[in-house]
C-alpha cells in the first residue's frame, strides 16, 4: 500500500482541534513534472505543426520576403502593383497609425500574403512533380532526359531538412483508374485460371458492367476522390479490418522475430530493459518528428506512423474502432497470469534501461497469484469480436474492471514476460524455429493483448519478438520500428560484462502497480468460450519457418532477374508441382507514394508465369525456358509497378463494390469478382466484410544479400 499512499498528493482529516492537512511533496513534484512534460510536448507539436504547415518553405523565409519587399519600397519601387497602397488606404480609415507605420504594416501584410501564395505554389508544383511515375517504368541505368529534369526539379522544390510529416501536404492523391482499364487488367489476371467457357462468361459480364453500372459507380468514386485524402484507405480500414467479426489473432495480426543467431543477453529483465527503453527512444523521435521521411528522391507517406503508440483496437458489435491517445507514460505488463502498470518516466525523464530492468525484475520476483479469471483474460481479444464486444460492455464498463481495462488500452504498448524459452536451439533448430514463430503469432491464446497496436514478448532466455495488430498500419511501418529497436538494443545501449543493462538504479522508484479485477463467474465462462475458439484456430495453423542459405538476391541480380519476381515464380512452380494446377496469387504492394496510401494487390499468377512453368515442366529447351523466364519476370515487375502507381485491380474493384452497396444496386460482375477474388462479402445490403480463406496458403519471405 505504500505506493498508493505515495500517489496521493494531499490528505486531510477533521479533528477537534481543526483540519489537519498533509501534503506529499513527492506526489506534488511528480504532478508538476508530469504537467511540465505534457506542455513541452504540446509546444513541440505546435512548433512542428508550423514548420510542416509552411513546408517546403521555412518560417524564416517569411522574414526574407518581408525584408525584400521593404527594400524594394525603399528603392521607390512598388512590387505589389498598387496593392500595398490599397492596404494603406484601408488602414488610414482607422486614424490610429502614422503614415510611416501604415506603409510598413501594409508592406508586411502584402509580404505575408505573397509568402503564403509562394508556399501554395511551391506545394502544388511539388505535388504535380510527385505525380510523375514514368521513371519507374524506364530501364534500370538508362534514365531519360525528361526524368533527369524531373529529378532536378523535385530536389529544388523539396526544401531542406524535412520533418517526418513535412511531405504530407505535398503528396498526390491516389488516382482513380478508368473502369475500362481495371476491367481489362482483371480479365487478363483470371484468364490462366479459367476455362474458355468461364472466361467467355466473365468477359460478357465485364462488358455489360463497363457499359452500364460501372460508369455510375465510377462517378461517385471520383466524387469521393475530390474531397477525401485517399479514396481507398478509410473504406479499406473499416470494411477489410474493423468490420471483420472473426478473431484477429492469426487471421489479421502478424509478428516480428528477434535476431536468429545472436542473443545479446540471456537475462530476461535486462533484455526487456534495453528493448523497452529503445521503444521510448523511437517514440520520442516520432513525437518530435525527428525521424527522417522514408525517401531517396520520392518521399513515402508517413501517416501510418501517427497511431503507432498509445493505440488500441476497441471491439464493437457491428464494427471495431481504433482509439489513439496523444500520450501515455506507462506500459502494461503481463506475467504469469497477472497484469501490471509500469511507469516509464520519473521526474519527467524516461527511465534508464537499468531502472526498467530493475522494475521488471520486481515483477518477475512477485510471487502473488492471479485473481480469479485474470490469468486468461486476454483470450477475449483472441476470440470472436462480437462476444468480446458484449463482454466488454457488460463486465468492463464500470468500477475496478473499467479502470484496469482502461489502463491496458491507454498504455503506450503491451509487454509479455513469457516463461518459455524460444529461438533456434536444441537438437532440432528448425522445429524450435517453428515453435518460436507460432508463439509470436498466437502464444497461448491468452498471454498477448491482441487489440493493442503492438505487443512485445520477452522470453525467459532473452529472446524477444513482437505481435502487431493490422488495422492501424501495414508491416513495413512496424518493421522500421522493429529494426530500430533491435539495432539500438545491440549496438547503442549494450550490456555490461554480467549481461545486465548499463547505468545506475534509483532506489526510490515506486514498485509496478498490480491491476485489480473483479471477474464474475459469467464473465469467466465467456473467457473460456473465447479461449476455446482461439485455441481451435491456433491448433488449425500449420506453420513452418526455415532459413534458405544457398544463395540470395545477390546471385539473382547477377542473372538480371528481379529477386521478387524470381521468388514469386519459384512459389508458383512449387504450387504447380504439388497440386498440378495454378491458383489466384496475392502479393501485397505498397501505395505510399500517395497520401494515406496503404497497399494494393499484385496478381502474380499471369499468362507469362504460367507459360514459363508449363515450358519448364514440359521439358522445353534451356533457351526457351530462359526466354520465358525473363518475360515472366518483366511481366511481374510491370504488374508491381502498376500497383504501386495506383493502377492496380483489386482496390478499385473493392471501392466500386462498396459504392454499389451504398447505392443498393447489384452487379453480377462485381459479385463474381468478390466470389473469385481474395475477399468475400456477406449478405448485408450495405456491408462488406473481409474473411481469410480457411484453406489459404500464406507465405512470407525476406531475401538476404548473399
Amino acid at each position: 500500500m505504500a505506493e498508493a499512499h505515495q500517489a496521493v498528493a494531499f490528505q486531510f482529516t477533521v479533528t477537534p482541534e481543526g483540519i489537519d492537512l498533509q501534503l506529499s511533496h513527492q506526489a506534488l513534484t511528480e504532478i508538476y513534472l508530469s504537467g511540465l512534460r505534457s506542455w513541452k510536448k504540446k509546444l513541440i507539436r505546435l512548433k512542428n505543426g508550423v514548420i510542416t504547415g509552411v513546408y517546403p518553405a521555412s518560417p524564416s523565409s517569411w522574414l526574407f520576403v518581408v525584408i525584400a519587399i521593404l527594400a524594394t519600397m525603399y528603392m521607390r519601387s512598388d512590387p505589389s502593383m498598387g496593392l500595398i497602397t490599397s492596404l494603406r488606404i484601408l488602414l488610414k480609415d482607422g486614424q490610429s497609425l502614422s503614415a510611416q507605420c501604415q506603409t510598413v504594416v501594409s508592406a508586411v501584410l502584402f509580404s505575408t500574403l505573397l509568402w503564403f501564395s509562394l508556399i501554395f505554389t511551391m506545394r502544388m508544383c511539388l505535388k504535380q512533380l510527385l505525380s510523375y511515375h514514368r521513371w519507374m517504368f524506364e530501364q534500370r541505368g538508362k534514365m531519360s532526359n525528361t526524368t533527369k529534369v524531373w529529378v532536378a526539379l523535385v530536389r529544388i522544390f523539396s526544401g531542406r531538412q524535412p520533418l517526418l510529416y513535412s511531405y504530407q501536404g505535398s503528396l498526390p492523391n491516389q488516382p482513380v483508374p478508368a473502369v475500362k482499364d481495371t476491367v481489362k487488367r482483371y480479365l487478363e489476371s483470371v484468364r490462366p485460371l479459367t476455362t474458355p467457357d468461364e472466361f467467355e462468361r466473365m468477359a460478357s459480364l465485364a462488358t455489360q458492367f463497363e457499359s452500364s453500372l460501372g460508369n455510375r459507380l465510377q462517378w461517385y468514386l471520383k466524387l469521393k476522390a475530390l474531397w477525401a485524402s485517399n479514396y481507398v484507405s478509410d473504406w479499406w480500414e473499416e470494411y477489410i479490418y474493423l468490420r471483420g467479426r472473426s478473431p484477429i489473432m492469426v487471421n489479421s495480426n502478424y509478428y516480428g522475430m528477434d535476431f536468429l543467431y545472436v542473443t545479446p543477453t540471456p537475462i530476461q529483465a535486462a533484455r526487456a530493459g534495453n528493448t523497452l527503453h529503445a521503444f521510448l527512444m523511437y517514440r520520442r523521435k516520432l513525437n518530435r518528428e525527428e525521424l527522417k521521411p522514408v525517401s531517396t528522391v520520392i518521399p513515402l507517406c508517413a501517416a501510418q506512423c501517427e497511431r503507432m503508440f498509445n493505440t488500441t483496437r476497441t471491439p464493437g458489435e457491428e464494427t471495431d474502432t481504433v482509439q489513439h491517445w496523444q500520450d501515455s507514460d506507462y506500459v502494461a505488463v503481463y506475467h504469469r497470469g497477472r497484469y501490471f502498470r509500469l511507469r516509464m518516466y520519473s521526474s519527467s525523464r524516461p527511465l534508464s534501461p537499468r531502472e526498467i530492468e530493475s522494475q521488471l525484475q520486481r515483477i518477475l520476483d512477485d510471487p502473488s497469484p492471479p485473481s480469479p479469471g485474470e490469468e486468461k483474460l486476454g483470450a477475449l481479444t483472441a476470440g470472436d469480436r462480437i462476444p468480446w464486444a458484449k463482454a466488454r460492455k457488460e463486465y468492463f464498463s464500470l468500477g475496478v474492471n473499467k479502470r484496469s481495462l482502461d489502463c491496458i488500452e491507454k498504455a503506450a504498448f503491451f509487454v509479455t514476460l513469457d516463461d518459455d524459452e524460444q529461438g533456434m536451439m536444441g537438437e532440432d533448430p528448425a522445429a524450435s524455429l517453428d515453435r518460436y514463430a507460432k508463439s509470436l503469432l498466437h502464444g497461448k491464446c491468452y498471454d498477448r493483448w491482441f487489440d493493442k497496436s503492438f505487443s512485445v514478448v520477452i522470453y525467459k532466455n532473452g529472446k524477444i519478438g513482437l505481435n502487431a495488430e493490422h488495422s492501424w498500419a501495414d508491416a513495413p511501418v512496424v518493421a522500421h520500428l522493429w529494426e530500430y529497436v533491435l539495432a539500438t538494443d545491440s549496438f547503442q545501449l549494450g550490456y555490461n560484462e554480467e549481461g545486465h543493462c548499463k547505468g545506475e538504479v534509483d532506489a526510490s522508484l515506486p514498485r509496478p502497480q498490480r491491476l485489480s479485477w473483479d471477474i464474475t463467474p459469467e464473465c469467466q465462462e465467456q473467457i473460456s468460450q473465447s479461449l476455446a475458439v482461439a485455441q481451435a484456430l491456433a491448433d488449425d495453423v500449420d506453420f513452418h519457418v526455415f532459413s534458405f542459405r544457398d544463395f540470395g538476391k545477390g546471385m539473382i541480380k547477377k542473372c538480371r532477374i528481379s529477386p521478387d519476381a524470381y521468388i514469386q515464380l519459384a512459389l508458383q512452380l512449387a504450387y504447380y508441382r504439388d497440386r498440378g494446377m495454378f491458383c489466384l496469387t496475392y502479393e501485397a504492394s505498397m501505395t505510399r507514394l500517395f497520401r494515406e496510401g496503404r497497399t494494393e494487390t499484385v496478381r502474380s499468377c499471369s499468362n507469362e508465369s504460367c507459360a514459363f512453368i508449363k515450358a519448364l515442366e514440359g521439358g522445353e529447351g534451356v533457351e526457351v525456358c530462359r526466354r520465358l523466364l525473363r518475360q515472366a519476370s518483366e511481366k511481374h515487375q510491370n504488374l508491381y509497378k502498376h500497383a504501386m502507381t495506383g493502377a492496380g485491380i483489386d482496390r478499385h474493384l473493392f471501392c466500386l463494390y462498396v459504392v454499389s452497396k451504398y447505392l443498393g444496386v447489384d452487379s453480377p460482375f462485381l459479385k463474381e469478382v468478390c466470389f473469385f477474388g481474395f475477399y468475400n462479402s456477406n449478405k448485408a445490403p450495405q456491408a462488406v466484410v473481409y474473411t481469410t480463406p480457411p484453406q489459404a496458403l500464406l507465405l512470407n519471405y525476406n531475401i538476404s544479400h548473399i
